[in-house]
């Protein structure tokens, strides 16, 4: 008989919304949902580990994860960052996945680009089915990714989600670039 997985869970509020905060015992952020989308969680559980190949146990702020979510909701942005993600899914999905982690905050690509940066540019449905199966939104920032068109395409979150994701970015790092530009530079 195989481990059973213990998974840390906490749950947090967000301008958007209650969201699941999934971690392992070695800190590793393993899920990321929002509350409303609790079938969806289990099912990614399931699908990843096996259906009787993890626990979920009651947690607060596992290993600093939780604040440190909160603190880009807050405005931080960079406060996800280096967060160490771990996940099952298959190795492309993981290489997608990783993919995702490149995209500046307050950057967009097309599926067609992501398809393209992990050297498949023929991949693309594929792509987009990989990143449709993320289970840590936000984090890792699927949101980041839109039609070829420019248009917002689906989020696991819900379209409204996934707008106000790209507002809260572009805004903050559009103030930041503006801070930059004027902040003098010494000769």
């Amino acid at each position: 008989m195989s481990d059973v997985l213990e998974l840390l869970l906490d749950r947090i509020d967000t301008p958007i919304g209650k969201m699941f905060v999934v971690a392992d015992g070695e800190g590793n952020l393993r899920a990321l949902y929002f509350a409303d989308y609790e079938d969806g969680l289990h099912r990614s559980l399931s699908r990843h580990y096996g259906k009787n190949g993890f626990r979920l146990t009651e947690a607060r702020n596992p290993n600093g994860l939780s604040a440190a979510i909160t603190k880009y909701f807050a405005g931080d942005l960079k406060a996800i960052d280096k967060l160490p993600v771990k996940t099952g899914g298959t190795q492309f999905q993981r290489e997608v996945w990783k993919a995702l982690r490149q995209i500046p905050c307050g950057k967009t690509i097309s599926y067609g680009e992501l398809a393209k940066r992990i050297g498949r540019p023929a991949a693309v449905r594929a792509v987009g089915l990989a990143n449709g199966s993320n289970p840590i939104g936000v984090v890792v920032p699927c949101h980041r990714v839109i039609g070829a068109d420019g248009s917002l395409t689906g989020y696991g979150g819900g379209m409204e989600r996934k707008r106000w994701l790209l507002q809260h970015e572009n805004a903050l790092a559009e103030a930041a670039r503006e801070d930059r530009s004027q902040q003098k530079l010494p000769y």
